[in-house]
């Protein structure tokens, strides 16, 4: 009798950086939700017009991947070492509380290999860095390919040291700041923590964010806009390219 191994692909994740300065991706992995992990750094460092591609596994769980921006780890490596997206750990994001400070646009995977993988670009937590995920196995994209900077509601700017805005904070982020976040429709929480009390018209500025970039995810219940999470069946084991300025 022949025994046969079953082995599960992986997936290949290719990061290509197109704008015009450095980026610093930092990946995470929520080992809450699962425990595979990819086989790239938690962060690293990426010229402009630089790709990197690495392996993922079939079944990554609560992936994320998104831009960091002006950083120095010199003196101060954690949080507060970019401008944008900074994480715990400094380069290389800890893998336990990693994920990066807002504002930051992020990519987010569940890859399912019985079921349907889901994709999106999330700018839930705000925006710092145009964002687009192109899977192959003719799926559809998620992204915001905007420069969400440019226009930025004066309240919700996230200037840098020498006073550029270089982020776009979302609604909840400033609620976490000023008003009261565990009772707030900004960040669809206590009194407006189900889809239909914290329906997308009673999100400040949503149409701000979801007009300009109408294929990402805008705030907690996103979905009811058909265009927020994205899907693809896991039999057609898509690979994804993630790209920072589109």
């Amino acid at each position: 009798m022949v025994l046969v191994a079953v082995v599960s692909a992986d997936r290949t994740v290719t990061v290509v950086n197109r704008c015009s300065y450095t980026v610093w991706p930092g990946l995470f992995t929520d080992l809450n939700a699962g425990s595979a992990v990819p086989s790239q750094a938690t962060g690293w460092e990426q010229t402009s017009g630089a790709t990197v591609t690495f392996t993922v596994p079939d079944n990554w769980t609560a992936g994320r991947i998104w831009p960091r921006t002006e950083c120095d780890f010199s003196t101060n490596p954690g949080p507060n070492s970019c401008a944008t997206g900074g994480c715990n750990g400094g380069l290389e994001c800890a893998t336990t509380g990693g994920t990066g400070v807002p504002p930051a646009t992020v990519a987010e995977f569940t890859l399912v290999p019985s079921g349907n993988d889901n994709y999106d670009v999330s700018i839930v937590d705000g925006f710092n860095v145009p964002v687009q995920v192109t899977p192959t196995a003719g799926c559809p994209e998620a992204s915001c390919p905007v420069d969400l900077n440019t226009n930025c509601p004066a309240s919700l700017q996230k200037k840098d040291s020498a006073g550029n805005v270089v982020g776009c904070l979302s609604d909840c982020q400033t609620a976490l700041l000023t008003l009261h976040p565990a009772n707030s429709p900004a960040c669809c929480s206590g009194a407006f923590s189900t889809p239909a009390t914290c329906p997308s018209s009673g999100v400040p500025d949503y149409a701000y964010f979801k007009d300009a970039c109408p294929d990402s995810y805008v705030y907690a219940f996103d979905e009811s806009s058909g265009t927020a999470l994205w899907t693809c069946p896991g039999s057609n084991a898509a690979d994804y390219t993630i790209t920072f300025c589109p």
